[in-house]
């Protein structure tokens, strides 16, 4: 009998006689011929052994003890796990648990650097709606069209004079981030400890390219929401309104598919060290005939975290109204007033909390997606599993099918 690879099967008789030539019969003190037996008296119970973990064991005596009941096979052995990962295609529960666990293994390479470039974003974001933001304008319901219109576009630069500061500062925290994180889980995959240095060391050369990748991303997104946008700016009137709205949905569409079709590039860039392109041609391979999994975990993730962030943020914010009497007044009265020092300060420092904690979350997911990806699509498990000198227990390579 061929046992599976990783056990052996307890004591497996053959088929035919079970008491051929060379196997002893323990059949008491005097055998079925009268003759002595060499056998102790003290015999254990006979074929008493436990199956391996969630199998039945073969029912009835007469039954061979060493093959498994008709139409039933034994199970898989279990995954490699050098790491804070088994080697072989993830679960959902899995890649947000093991994002959660590398954080933990790994806090003093990840949560130091997060936590300056959580301190420095939030500070920027204080700065800019003390002094640069202006107060949001009044809304007035019985404004004609071309004077809501006019309401709408000082909205609108209030906006995104807040948001131009905001968003730079994000993208250096989300450029920095990535790249620490993709060094500390390919070392937390393989069960290897990393520092702080060392993950810094390996991934500065990265950098600049990472920069150019992002903002590719973001530039081709610019560019489709503005030409979504631009029909109905040109047209005017309430047409325009309403293919502003249609561009604008379909532009948002597209994006979205874009962003998850080329949100593995980042790892790829780090871990494989190839160019922009390159990168963002080895996601579109990964991500194709997976987009819908990969969107609902990149959707889950970004839901936990907007959760997590309102949970570490509203008592915060309930601090702030207290401690700063004039946007407690301004929230009484509904009127579009200014936060105070202590405001900002007491929020500020909730969001510091919370964006420590988010970022390595939400860029460990991905560096976990792009490894679960190759696992399904490319047996990296077996790769993996060999560099990390563990023992095989995995299939072979031909026996994985590819998008499993």
């Amino acid at each position: 009998m061929n046992d599976t690879p990783g056990w052996t099967s307890p004591g497996s008789a053959p088929s035919g006689d079970q008491n051929g030539p060379g196997v002893p019969r323990p059949a008491g003190p005097a055998d079925v011929n009268g003759s002595t037996s060499q056998w102790s008296k003290d015999q254990p119970p006979a074929g008493r052994w436990s199956p391996p973990t969630g199998q039945t064991p073969p029912p009835g005596p007469g039954r061979n003890r060493g093959a498994p009941p008709a139409g039933t096979q034994w199970g898989k052995p279990p995954a490699a796990k050098p790491g804070v990962i088994p080697l072989r295609p993830l679960s959902v529960g899995e890649i947000l648990d093991s994002a959660v666990k590398t954080l933990r293994a790994h806090w003093r390479a990840v949560l130091p650097v997060m936590a300056v470039l959580a301190l420095f974003a939030q500070v920027t974001h204080t700065l800019v709606q003390r002094y640069l933001v202006p107060p949001a304008p009044e809304v007035d319901p019985d404004a004609t069209p071309s004077e809501a219109l006019k309401q709408l576009g000082e909205s609108t630069r209030a906006s995104l004079i807040g948001l131009g500061p905001d968003t730079l500062v994000s993208l250096v925290a989300l450029l920095i981030s990535s790249a620490l994180l993709a060094v500390v889980v390919s070392r937390a995959v393989l069960g290897r400890p990393v520092s702080l240095g060392a993950a810094w060391q390996e991934a500065r050369p990265r950098l600049l390219q990472l920069l150019g990748l992002t903002l590719l991303i973001a530039a081709m997104g610019a560019g489709i929401m503005l030409v979504g946008l631009l029909p109905g700016l040109l047209v005017g009137g309430p047409p325009g309104v309403l293919l502003i709205v249609l561009g604008g949905l379909a532009a948002l569409v597209l994006n979205v598919w874009l962003i998850i079709r080329f949100s593995l590039a980042s790892p790829a860039l780090m871990l494989e060290r190839g160019g922009v392109v390159q990168s963002l041609k080895r996601s579109a391979k990964l991500v194709r005939g997976s987009w819908w999994r990969i969107f609902g975990i990149t959707l889950l993730t970004q839901l936990l975290i907007i959760l997590f962030t309102l949970i570490i943020s509203i008592p915060f914010v309930v601090i702030g109204f207290v401690v700063d009497g004039e946007a407690l007044s301004s929230l009484s009265s509904g009127s579009a007033g200014t936060f105070g020092w202590p405001f900002l300060i007491a929020t500020g420092i909730g969001g510091v909390i919370t964006s420590a904690v988010t970022y390595p979350i939400s860029a460990g997911v991905t560096v976990l997606l792009y490894v679960d990806q190759r696992i399904r699509r490319e047996a990296l498990d077996l790769e993996l599993i060999r560099a990390s000198g563990h023992p095989e227990t995995g299939p072979e390579p031909g026996d994985r099918a590819v998008g499993s």
